[in-house]
């Protein structure tokens, strides 16, 4: 098994973008499932090292970018709640609801911290026993057991002002309704290796024997990435369609039975927006009854009205590979990292924000 440092060898990558170009002989679209691997083909100029043969499409993979807008503005509403201290990750502190934004809320006084982990949200709860402390939970199946195990850590402490407001999505059922929607002209995914690794590859089988459509569960470095699309390359040119691991020194088929079970112990799934895909049945997660007193949703006011997007912004149409960044009208001009419009210019995961700082030249 190869080391990661070699999947970072300039040498390697050059020769598999070479092994790339004299293998694909068919024009093939690919999609990218995973926001890590959109800033990864662009910050290492890989799309250059591509052949005209071969093109590559982001999807639904950037998990702020997803969360829908409406669930923004629940968490707008809560951080506006006296007593609550709001803890969530740094990106999502900057993405826009309807009339607002945490990092609105922050600068007129409201208590949102950023967090690194869900267990330091947990930690702040200790810390400010006077305040209710609630933890904005976002992510795939990578997260989410995170999160669960720090409402196992605040339940072993007996912390009464820790709560979860869930906005975690989950992969499968949102694959799923993208095949189901408008045909995108895809001919295989690179598939997510954090997600993988604890979903295990099983969700992928009727992708490639339903749909015919090939998966590769790739890594995350310049070599992994290119290694992958080589064996989706390998495997249209073959007429195979299979689902495979290059991602093997982290990734297991069965994925990680444990951390599935933590997450199944506190969630369940319901239906749950997209931003871009629209409502999808069971792709969410909230809470299980049991566990009430730890959702944010019963201890708090977090009705809203029905959201409103900012009518330029594409970024929906982004997320499901209809259109690239600059098709949008907005790119680069009114929505900027500065001033983001959408999400997906705010995001470190984000397809814009990815096309602005590394791809404006194409």
């Amino acid at each position: 098994m190869k080391h990661v440092d070699e999947y970072r060898d300039p040498a390697m990558t050059k020769e598999l973008a070479a092994q790339i170009r004299r293998t694909s002989k068919t024009p093939v679209r690919f999609m990218e499932l995973c926001g890590t691997h959109t800033m990864a083909l662009a910050r290492h100029g890989l799309h250059a090292l591509l052949p005209p043969t071969v093109s590559m499409v982001s999807g639904p993979g950037c998990p702020v970018c997803v969360t829908a807008t409406e669930e923004i503005d629940r968490a707008v509403k809560l951080s506006q709640t006296p007593g609550v201290v709001v803890a969530t990750f740094g990106d999502l502190v900057r993405v826009p609801g309807s009339h607002g934004s945490l990092a609105g809320e922050r600068a007129q006084g409201a208590a949102v911290e950023v967090v690194y982990s869900p267990l330091d949200a947990v930690a702040l709860a200790a810390k400010r026993p006077g305040e209710q402390v609630v933890f904005l939970g976002i992510g795939f199946e990578t997260t989410a057991p995170t999160v669960a195990a720090a409402l196992l850590t605040a339940e072993k402490k007996g912390l009464t002002n820790f709560s979860v407001l869930s906005a975690h999505k989950l992969l499968p059922p949102a694959l799923a309704a993208l095949l189901a929607g408008p045909d995108l002209g895809l001919n295989g995914f690179l598939c997510p290796g954090h997600v993988t690794t604890v979903i295990g590859t099983a969700c992928y089988e009727p992708v490639a024997h339903g749909h015919g459509l090939p998966c590769v569960v790739a890594g995350f470095e310049p070599a992994d990435v290119l290694a992958s699309i080589l064996m989706l390359v390998n495997q249209v040119e073959q007429r195979r369609s299979e689902v495979e691991i290059q991602y093997k020194r982290a990734v297991h088929a069965q994925g990680n039975p444990a951390a599935m079970a933590l997450m199944n112990q506190f969630f369940e799934p319901v239906d749950a927006p997209w931003r871009g895909l629209g409502p999808i049945p069971a792709s969410g997660l909230a809470l299980r009854a049991e566990y009430g007193h730890l959702d944010a949703v019963k201890r708090f006011d977090v009705a809203v009205p029905p959201a409103k997007d900012h009518p330029g912004c594409r970024c929906g149409d982004v997320l499901r590979g209809l259109i690239t960044p600059p098709e949008c009208k907005l790119f680069a001009g009114v929505c900027n990292p500065s001033a983001p419009v959408g999400p997906c210019m705010v995001s470190a995961e984000g397809t814009c924000a990815a096309w602005y700082r590394y791809r404006r030249e194409d």
